[in-house]
């Protein structure tokens, strides 16, 4: 996210093209996804890999501002490249979105816990997916709603919340307690200020404090924190 940044970006600079890089293992589909981010004017593809290691190679060489990741692919699936992607300090701020066939709960959960800045299904429309590029670019988090609905369920399952992230939350204010469970809920700055009355500025301002003392790296982070600390198991 790009608040508290030293200085503002110039003119120049808020136009530039969104950097993307696409991490896919099958040509024709990666070519199929290179050609539609190729339409879109304001993004710029900058490579492509075809498998887990290349895309981290690629990572590190041209740091794109957003890495389409495949999860199933050879030498490295998109899971652990995704991971290594988000720690290393040299591509730590790659936004990474996971685009794959398979849905299955360990995925999603693996994938988001990984680092991933959002998660789609490959069925998506190409408008909604040069949209998810767009969101994920501009530091905010993207889940399908079939994805928000499979963490739900995964996270109901589970026996007990994880006493850490328990004790973590458990030093929030009220008020950040309550913008926790909104954003896990999926709401928008817009739509948490609307709903507690408080300035668009605000609200920002409470969720850069969320992911600081959480220590999650954007919105996806702070969702599986509520979930992880039990404060979801009501949510539909």
């Amino acid at each position: 996210m790009t608040e508290g940044a030293p200085t503002s970006p110039g003119m120049d600079d808020m136009h530039q093209p969104i950097r993307v890089a696409v991490a896919e293992d099958q040509a024709l589909v990666r070519s199929g996804f290179v050609a539609l981010l190729r339409s879109d004017p304001g993004i710029e593809v900058v490579g492509e890999a075809e498998d887990g290691l290349a895309a981290i190679e690629l990572a590190r060489s041209v740091r794109p501002d957003v890495m389409l990741m495949d999860i199933r692919m050879p030498r490295l699936d998109g899971v652990t490249a995704t991971a290594r992607l988000t720690r290393e300090p040299a591509t730590e701020g790659v936004k990474v979105l996971i685009l794959t066939t398979f849905d299955a709960d360990r995925y999603v959960h693996d994938a988001l816990r990984a680092g991933a800045s959002g998660f789609l299904l490959k069925d998506v429309l190409a408008v909604d997916l040069l949209a998810a590029v767009r969101v994920i670019a501009a530091g905010e988090a993207l889940l399908s709603p079939r994805i928000t609905r499979r963490l739900i369920e995964h996270f109901t399952r589970e026996p007990e919340p994880s006493q850490a992230q328990a004790t973590r939350v458990s030093e929030l204010t009220p008020r950040e307690h309550e913008l926790l469970v909104a954003v896990a809920r999926g709401l928008t700055n817009a739509e948490i200020s609307g709903q507690f009355h408080i300035s668009l500025s605000t609200t920002k301002t409470h969720v850069s404090h969320l992911l600081e003392k959480l220590g999650a790296r954007d919105r996806v982070q702070l969702t599986i924190a509520a979930y992880e600390a039990g404060l979801m198991r009501d949510a539909r």
